[in-house]
């Protein structure tokens, strides 16, 4: 006897909470960690005290596209209130293009610049690909695109849960940054593909 399908509403909410257990567990061990100012963070924290004049536009940019994302993707709120769901929408792609220039900014001259580039790219064009999709009203297209989008976007958490293990720390300072970072970046937009494409790598089509 085949097992139970998982409804997609209860494979939705346990997907929201692991991404917010995530996040929880990064803030954690990673800002609440620097603010203390754990040892193994020191010269960390002393750098981003040095650029914060960067740091902030580029983590507050950052934050509203994580956390607006989710609503984003609501359907009630899409469907009972679409006025607030376009204002949202406009300031998560003004977050995107904010935070994809302030992180190539600060990237600027170190070993882990090619890393955000391409994150900020594969950032700035699949949020663009959704605006386009949805001004010429192709929702479907513009749903999966807001959905890579939000992937890239939470390749700022998940880049950051493997903080606490002290050989990936002590190599964010060289080119080992750069490669981690497309890694993550790469492997969430895969893992997006293979999500959005399920039902056709699981249906078999009987040929006429």
């Amino acid at each position: 006897m085949p097992a139970p399908a998982i409804s997609p509403s209860r494979f939705k909410t346990a997907l929201w909470i692991g991404l917010g257990l995530t996040t929880l567990f990064v803030f954690i061990t990673s800002e609440v960690l620097l603010i203390a100012d754990y040892p193994m963070y020191h010269a960390y924290r002393l750098q981003v005290i040095s650029d914060r004049h960067l740091l902030i536009p580029h983590a507050l940019a950052g934050m509203f596209a994580l956390f607006i994302g989710p609503v984003l993707f609501s359907s009630r709120t899409r469907q009972q209130h679409i006025q607030l769901h376009r204002i949202l929408g406009r300031i998560y792609i003004i977050s995107v293009f904010i935070g994809a220039a302030t992180g190539v900014a600060l990237a600027a001259g170190r070993p882990g610049l090619p890393g955000t580039i391409v994150q900020a790219t594969a950032w700035v064009v699949c949020t663009t690909a959704a605006l386009i999709t949805v001004c010429n009203r192709q929702i479907v297209q513009h749903r999966r695109w807001m959905v890579r989008s939000y992937a890239v976007t939470f390749t700022f958490i998940s880049s950051r849960v493997l903080n606490l293990w002290p050989w990936y720390w002590s190599h964010l300072g060289d080119t080992f940054a750069a490669v981690g970072l497309i890694a993550f970046t790469l492997a969430s937009l895969l893992v997006v593909e293979l999500g959005l494409n399920w039902s056709a790598f699981t249906t078999r089509h009987n040929s006429a």
